[in-house]
Order: C-alpha cells, then sequence, then structure tokens
C-alpha cells in the first residue's frame, strides 16, 4: 500500500468512526423538571449533615438521559467499518473516558462521607414516602468529543432542601477544555488517543471541584451562596 493512499485511507476510517459518536445532549435544570412548583428559603441557614442525618438523593431527568448518553457514547464510539484495522487504541480510549455511572458514583460516595445515610430514590414518590432529613438532586452533565466538535465540559451539582423541599444550598464542579481539532490531518493516532483521553480528566476535575464546592456548603452560611438569589433576587425559577 502507498503512503499516500495509507494516509488518506487511515484519515477515512478516523472520520468514519468519529461520525457514529452521539452528540450531548441538552442540560436540563433539575429544579424545572422534579419541582416545578415553587420552594421557599429553609429555615435552616446551613446544611445538616452528620453520622445522625438521613440524606434522601434522586437523580434528575437530565442526569438519567446524561447516562443513556455516555452508554450510547460508548456503544457507538469506534464502531463501523475499520474498528478492526487502525482504530482499536481510539476506540478503547472513548470507552474508557466515558463510563456511564462516574459522576453518579463519585458524588454519592461523596455524600457518604457526609451523611449518616444515603440512599437514592427512583422517583419523587417514593423520597416523599421516606421522608429523609435532607433531600439532595443530583444533577450531571457531560459534553464529549464528536466529529463536529473537541470541546469537552463537565458539570456536576446537588441541590439541598429540607424535608419540606425548602431550599438550603448547591453544591456544584464545572469545568471545560477546547481541545485542537480532534480529526486534524497531521495528528498521530497516539495524538488523538491523549485529546480523547483529556476529556475524563474535564470530569475528574469537575467532580473534584464538586467536592470542594461540598464542603465549603457544609462549614458556612448557605445564606451567602442561595442559588435563588443568585438566579432571581429572592425568587426562585
Amino acid at each position: 500500500m502507498k503512503p499516500a493512499f495509507a494516509s488518506t485511507l487511515f484519515l477515512s476510517l478516523l472520520t468514519l468512526t468519529a461520525c457514529s459518536v452521539p452528540t450531548a445532549p441538552k442540560a436540563v435544570s433539575s429544579l424545572d423538571t422534579l419541582l416545578p412548583h415553587p420552594v421557599g428559603r429553609s429555615h435552616m441557614t446551613t446544611v445538616k449533615a452528620g453520622p445522625g442525618v438521613s440524606l434522601g438523593v434522586i437523580y434528575s431527568p437530565s442526569t438519567q438521559t446524561n447516562r443513556d448518553y455516555l452508554r450510547d457514547y460508548q456503544a457507538n464510539a469506534g464502531t463501523g467499518f475499520g474498528q478492526s484495522l487502525l482504530v482499536q487504541p481510539i476506540h478503547d480510549a472513548y470507552v474508557a473516558t466515558s463510563k456511564p455511572d462516574m459522576a453518579v458514583d463519585w458524588v454519592k460516595a461523596s455524600l457518604q462521607r457526609q451523611f449518616g445515610s444515603v440512599t437514592v430514590y427512583p422517583d419523587m414518590q417514593s423520597l416523599r414516602a421516606a421522608n429523609p432529613d435532607v433531600v439532595a438532586i443530583v444533577d450531571t452533565h457531560s459534553q464529549l468529543i464528536t466529529s463536529r466538535s473537541s470541546d469537552v465540559k463537565a458539570d456536576v451539582s446537588a441541590d439541598f432542601y429540607d424535608g419540606k423541599f425548602n431550599y438550603i444550598g448547591t453544591a456544584k464542579g464545572t469545568d471545560a477544555r477546547a481541545l485542537s481539532p480532534l480529526w486534524a490531518d497531521y495528528k498521530r493516532s497516539e495524538d488523538i488517543v491523549a485529546d480523547i483521553n483529556e476529556q475524563q480528566n474535564v470530569q475528574v476535575r469537575a467532580l473534584q471541584k464538586f467536592d470542594q464546592s461540598l464542603s465549603n456548603l457544609l462549614t458556612r452560611s448557605a445564606g451567602n451562596v442561595s442559588m435563588l438569589e443568585s438566579k432571581q433576587g429572592l425568587s426562585v425559577r
């Protein structure tokens, strides 16, 4: 095979592979989906935590959609013509950096270090029936590399409410990076793999920032970091 033809074939295979990668879903606010009615401010000035406090967790619809997106990303990345020829390392990198449960598992582990019990409920009805001391709505969103964009972003947040669903505060983390075009003709496969691996680093940094935000929220007045005030004065969305 002539070098020029081999290079063209290699890029064609990469392009075919990239085209199968799903695009990220649109981020949707957890408050808009799970708590459509107005909520008030809790009389609690901080999020109550500790070994005797029960925390009820529910994942926002956006989080569920995001997990489905990551499953599709894993299933489709690197598939199609050429998978068994030149793009296996790229396929492996896509799969390794799009773990569907990475964010929710990390957040749950972080919460378990702060509360006596942490239970994830399948829906609001189950959560309300359990009547935990504190409620957290966990929201995650990922934007990974596609054939059309090399901009990577990760967002994770937990909105905290008291037992009557009055808002207390939010812990959140976000990180983003704009990479060079993934399918540029000057890139070697090793460089492409390195860029794909960077999208996991973005996700990890966002989660680390979430941990710091959670620690800050549990040790200071939530009145200074109120999502309600920062969004719409003293009103909610």
